[in-house]
């Protein structure tokens, strides 16, 4: 098993425990607001409503991160994310209703830490319908 799948394995397991434990529930079935990041994904949240988030442990420091938020529904989303207990990322994405909004930021190689990482996200609504991608492009 490679360093993607072992974190899309362990990424995918803690969203489906956050969606189960009353954190984030899953919404409708429908197409995802983001696609499927591909071979150079880390963690893929095809879709979950209200306030949630993920963590992960397949970071590498030599590479640069992508965290990309998706959102509709109206409100917005306020999203955060951790390295090493260290925030790395805050941004907040505005969610329109009947289309979705995107927000995005990249990090420089280093500034996420080898190893696990966490991503919180705080809607302003619970009927708010999101998704995310962290990537590292090589």
């Amino acid at each position: 098993m490679n360093r993607t799948t072992k974190a899309l394995a362990v990424a995918t397991l803690t969203a489906g425990a956050l969606a189960g434990s009353g954190v984030g529930s899953a919404a409708a079935a429908g197409d995802p607001l983001l696609p499927h990041p591909g071979p150079e994904g880390l963690v893929w949240v095809p879709e979950q409503t209200g306030d949630g988030g993920v963590a992960s442990g397949g970071a590498w420091e030599k590479l640069p991160t992508v965290l990309t938020v998706a959102c509709e529904g109206g409100g917005d989303v306020r999203v955060t994310m951790r390295s090493q207990e260290t925030e790395v990322a805050a941004f907040s994405v505005d969610c329109p209703t009947g289309t979705a909004g995107v927000g995005s930021v990249t990090m420089d190689a280093g500034v996420v830490r080898k190893g696990s990482f966490t991503i919180g996200v705080d809607a302003s609504s619970e009927e708010i319908r999101w998704a995310l991608t962290v990537t590292q492009p090589e």
